[in-house]
């Protein structure tokens, strides 16, 4: 039996579970360093230009694709492109569950330190970078974390839409801003905070003149609100017709910039003003997602007065945004068994099982997971790619008129919406090609080569290989993920 079309409660609990969608840890350990290596507020300028031309139009075409269709991701594009391209739909679909796969791992890897951090492990003397090498090499650990953060998922899901999206929505989002902004009060006071400030916030105008800035700006842009990703398409099936479009995407593009300065404003100044030397700092910064998070920032917080009530709200603010995005990031596999016919409780438990199952890997291995997340993660570009070429086949303009400024749209959506579009292509190729060169200047010796963890050889042949699965199975899928509505 076929369930009934749920829908949000009202449109703060569509922008609600839409701002707990775009709000990940990127916000959170990824904004930090991008500002403090871009100039600070030269990189926020930047971004918030990145916002505007990208992330904007992106979550306004999924949402008017979602609402049109009130489709998965497969039967979603497929209606709006044509019956030939249901497998750009499939691919966008296929991307989001590879990142859920490891995004789980990680996602658990934050339950993990929130245990910790309430055991009191983050003391001086303490080896924080014996502590993450010991539990991230511990695939039993990992992996029974990894099934934690799955099982809450699962939960979360299985209650509906309503009751289970919306509702942690509702409690998730105050909850981390207001954690987040205790955090940020308290490195703020920090004797020698105001150098970690003068980092997120200093605009070197000279830095707007270096290509490295804005590519790394509008790649923020594109991976932290999730323009492209099918996640808004998806939650937009829930939405009612009345809903507006341009007001609400505008307050989740921002709102995601909003909690990336607040958690800039945790981060920094607590590093610059806890770190024993500048250079101490800077290697902070520059040793990726995981150092900093896993192994910098726990240091810091046994130096830090009251550092054991901080390392817990922080490690909560970690694990809520990831729980939330990657809450998200299940319900697209969900959105499309549905499509296809499923019971809705049948589709979260078969999604959170294979969620879990194929998570094991990157659970064990954490050069396998940071494979997955090169490979996947520029794989992300490519989805842009096809919802702005999705929009563009379909009709821009006929988007605009018709799905955008609908009647009874209070903000009309201008033909600035249409220059964007036709520019998201070449803008995200320009990213495209760049995130490739960088990937070949790395190594160069091997960079053809499909086996090696960072590699663009690995890359390609991943990508291929689901395109050319997905392009010979298109028939299959549009009889299975689109069947016709019934009259």
């Amino acid at each position: 039996m076929k369930d009934k079309q749920q829908f949000f409660t009202n449109k703060l609990g569509f922008i609600m579970a839409a701002i707990a969608m775009a709000v990940g840890t990127g916000n959170i350990w990824r904004f930090p360093r991008m500002a403090a290596a871009n100039g600070g507020g030269a990189f926020v300028i930047v971004l918030i230009i990145a916002v505007i031309i990208c992330s904007v139009p992106l979550l306004m075409s999924e949402m008017a694709i979602g609402r049109h269709t009130r489709k998965g991701s497969v039967g979603a594009i497929g209606d709006f492109m044509g019956k030939r391209f249901h497998w750009v739909g499939a691919w966008m679909g296929f991307v989001c569950i590879a990142i859920t796969f490891y995004y789980s791992v990680v996602a658990g890897w934050t339950i993990k330190y929130v245990v910790l951090a309430l055991q009191g492990k983050f003391v001086q003397g303490s080896d924080t970078k014996v502590l993450w090498e010991t539990f991230s090499t511990n695939p039993q650990e990992t992996i029974f974390y990894h099934f934690i953060a799955m099982a809450a998922t699962f939960f979360i899901l299985y209650q509906g839409v309503v009751k289970g999206i919306e509702r942690f929505s509702r409690f998730a989002i105050p909850l981390l801003a207001i954690l987040l902004i205790i955090g940020a009060i308290r490195s703020l006071t920090l004797p020698g905070a105001s150098l970690g400030v003068h980092y997120l916030f200093r605009i070197d105008l000279d830095y707007l003149l270096i290509p490295r800035t804005w590519l790394d700006g509008f790649t923020q842009a594109a991976w932290s609100t999730g323009a492209g990703w099918a996640l808004l398409m998806t939650y937009a099936t829930y939405t009612r017709p009345k809903d507006g479009v341009g007001s609400s995407m505008f307050i989740v593009a921002y709102a995601d910039i909003l909690v990336a300065i607040v958690a800039g404003l945790a981060i920094l100044p607590a590093i610059f003003a806890l770190s024993p030397s500048i250079d101490y700092a800077h290697a902070a910064l520059e040793s990726g997602n995981m150092g900093l998070t896993f192994i910098y920032m726990s240091e810091l917080f046994a130096f830090m007065p009251g550092g054991f009530i901080m390392a817990i709200f922080f490690f909560l603010c970690l694990s809520f945004s990831a729980i939330s995005s990657l809450i998200s990031q299940v319900e697209v596999g969900v959105a499309n068994l549905v499509t296809a016919g499923w019971n809705r409780k049948q589709s979260v438990l078969l999604t959170c099982v294979a969620g879990f199952i194929f998570g094991l890997p990157s659970a064990y291995s954490l050069e396998f997971l940071n494979n997955q997340d090169f490979v996947w993660g520029g794989a992300l570009l490519i989805s842009g790619i096809f919802t702005a070429s999705a929009i563009m086949k379909y009709g821009v303009e006929k988007v605009r008129v018709e799905h955008l400024n609908q009647i009874g749209t209070k903000m009309k959506i201008g033909r600035w919406y249409n220059v964007f579009i036709y520019l998201n292509p070449i803008i995200i190729s320009i990213i495209f090609i760049w995130l490739i060169y960088q990937s070949i200047l790395s190594d160069t010796a091997y960079w053809w080569n499909p086996f090696r963890e960072y590699s663009t050889g690995t890359m390609f042949f991943q990508w291929l290989l689901v395109i050319v699965i997905l392009i010979l199975a298109n028939k299959k899928l549009a009889y299975y993920f689109n069947p016709p509505t019934p009259k």
